[in-house]
């Protein structure tokens, strides 16, 4: 339960609505928003519209324009877009706003830009927000991890390959040498 109302942050109405029932319905909700992204790794675009379409539907947002706590240098609200609290449940309250995030996200980047973490075992959801759509891991932590396995297993070929002499060089950019391993001259200009 107490995990259940850390989703909810700052927001400390929405987390003292969160009941023992919430448990369950989050499970579920986790698993659907899941699916979307699991849909969009797998390249399945209208799928993963499709799935996230049904959130929107069963989760309707209620925007209201909100100006608390925030003033400008002459005591001015700084009006901006909330979504309301959802009636029914701390999870429908979640499931809208998540939804609705997702939506913007998807629409604005695209289907693309939704990911699954390629660091195994993790495969956590992302949203790509690289300039590139170069995003393969969830966070920093799995980027290096997946990058450190990657290279302890390059050394592991190195070094079960048969008495061959490591120069720590690609091969194709290594200088050529004789059979004794002294480097041959390259010519000059061409």
């Amino acid at each position: 339960m107490e995990a259940v109302r850390e989703l909810f942050g700052a927001n400390q109405s929405a987390a003292r609505r969160a009941a023992d029932a919430d448990v369950t319905r989050f499970r579920s909700v986790r698993a659907r928003l899941r699916s979307v992204f699991e849909a969009a790794d797998g390249g399945d675009e209208t799928l993963a519209v499709d799935l996230l379409n049904s959130l929107l539907l069963e989760f309707p947002v209620s925007p209201q324009i909100s100006g608390h706590d925030f003033r400008d240098d002459d005591g001015r609200p700084l009006w901006h877009m909330h979504l309301a609290d959802h009636p029914s449940n701390a999870t429908a309250g979640y499931a809208a706003i998540a939804a609705m995030g997702l939506a913007f996200h998807l629409t604005e980047y695209g289907v693309d830009r939704l990911g699954l973490c390629e660091a195994a075992p993790c495969r956590n959801a992302y949203l790509d927000t690289s300039t590139n759509r170069s995003r393969r891991y969830c966070s920093d932590r799995c980027a290096t991890r997946a990058n450190v396995a990657a290279y302890r297993a390059r050394k592991r070929l190195e070094a079960d390959r048969p008495e061959k002499e490591s120069t720590g060089r690609a091969e194709d950019s290594a200088q050529p040498t004789t059979a004794s391993g002294e480097r041959l001259s390259e010519p000059r200009g061409r």
